[in-house]
């Protein structure tokens, strides 16, 4: 199949230029091997069965020789033998050159098993699901960064996609395996199969601890019933023991961890500026999955059931909005998060950028919330500037960019500047 470009190319390809080993992490299936592959010259893969225990017993007794091969060397799933950062870094140091090496794990690795951060040598990257714009989806007509280098353009752009094609994208996701996929009901089954996988298989084997199949299906299902929400971990706990057994809240943190470790849970951390008191802000996390796919699939739905409840689809919508935006972002570091006070003044997502600029943005899936997200977003701009004009130190920074992503046709700048962008004309 031909390769399909991913927006994280250019980056690798810089970060291999600078470093002389890359660390790509993100959730199996996402694409990570196949875009390391494309940027390598040689390829090692850990979890090949044919090759599996000779590569962990070369790896015990002299793990140098697995890094022998044409530069850029990719080692697929190195976590399997966590003494291969160590190798590498110590050859990085010795060959004093960039380009080396390309790594991928699809889970954190227990930084026990390694005696060095590798920083310095080894720099990090993160791959997500394929963005809308990745999948041909969305036609790109407006790009994020160029908006971020002026804030005062002008846009005018139309989306191609209809409310029953965001649907269904969201609820297949973005796992690249689609693309070779003909029906509709064969990409849907990709989510489901992702998860009988984690549950039964990962989710013990990401650090060695065993764990109940049943119990990590019915976690993830309760944080699918929670997604996008300011949910507690008390809350889910109750959700999850009227299901089934009772087990501990020690027990539920550990599966949250083990599910975090496999770079499927990715809950939002709240942004908590200056402009309420401490305790006016809620500073709880927002939860989330790395695609919103998985909160489909756990939950058991389909497209169809979307498309008679809207309301119930706004929470996945808010989900695939915040997957794209972290792929659009990711050349400029960028790092997401959220407003909510206690007077219900929110802002879905607050995206900030390397530089320190940042977004307020919103996501509405119809027209008929506009006006009122708009209000939000400079509510909370005017509550940047009075704090400045208190004289208060330091000064904040006024956001760059208002933004409200929607699931609506056309994408325009409104007189008050604030940009309204459907998510298909949405790209970095």
């Amino acid at each position: 199949m031909e390769y399909r470009q991913r927006l994280q190319d250019e980056e690798l390809a810089f970060r291999l230029e600078c470093s002389g080993a890359v660390l790509i992490e993100g959730p199996k299936w996402c694409g990570k091997t196949t875009l390391a592959e494309h940027h390598s010259k040689s390829v090692i893969k850990m979890q090949d069965p044919d090759k599996r225990q000779g590569y962990l017993q070369t790896a015990a007794t002299k793990p140098s020789l697995l890094l022998s091969g044409e530069n850029p060397r990719l080692i697929d799933e190195w976590q399997d033998a966590p003494v291969l950062w160590d190798a590498v870094r110590l050859s990085v140091d010795a060959r004093n050159e960039t380009g080396l090496y390309i790594l991928t794990g699809s889970n954190s690795v227990d930084k026990s098993k390694i005696n060095h951060s590798g920083t310095g040598r080894i720099a990090r990257m993160r791959l997500e699901t394929m963005s809308l714009f990745e999948t041909g989806e969305s036609n790109g007509t407006v790009s994020l960064s160029a908006l971020f280098v002026n804030p005062q353009m002008e846009i005018e752009a139309k989306s191609d996609l209809e409310i029953e094609q965001i649907i269904f994208a969201a609820c297949r996701g973005g796992w690249p395996g689609f693309l070779a996929r003909k029906s509709d009901r064969a990409q849907l089954q990709i989510a489901r199969d992702y998860i009988d996988s984690v549950c039964e298989t990962d989710i013990s084997t990401v650090d060695g601890v065993k764990r109940n199949s049943v119990w990590a299906a019915q976690i993830l299902r309760s944080y699918a019933r929670n997604i996008s929400t300011l949910a507690k971990e008390s809350n889910i706990l109750k959700d999850v023991v009227s299901a089934s057994e009772s087990i501990s809240h020690d027990t539920l943190s550990s599966y949250i961890q083990a599910f975090e470790k496999l770079f499927i849970i990715q809950d939002i951390d709240a942004w908590c500026p200056s402009i309420r008191s401490a305790s006016a802000i809620r500073s709880g996390k927002k939860r989330g999955f790395c695609d919103p796919s998985i909160a489909v699939a756990a939950s058991g739905l389909n497209p169809e059931y979307y498309m008679t409840d809207l309301q119930s689809f706004g929470f996945i919508f808010e989900s695939l909005c915040m997957r794209d935006l972290r792929a659009y972002s990711a050349k400029s570091d960028g790092k997401i998060s959220y407003y909510h006070d206690r007077y219900n003044l929110e802002a879905d997502c607050v995206l900030h950028l390397r530089d320190g600029k940042y977004a307020l943005i919103e996501f509405k899936l119809g027209s008929n919330e506009i006006e009122e997200a708009s209000s939000h977003l400079l509510e909370i701009k005017r509550l940047v500037c009075e704090y400045n004009e208190k004289g208060s130190a330091p000064l904040l920074r006024e956001p760059d960019l208002l933004i409200i992503i929607t699931g609506t046709e056309y994408a325009y700048r409104r007189p008050d500047g604030v940009y309204v962008i459907p998510i298909g004309c949405l790209r970095d």
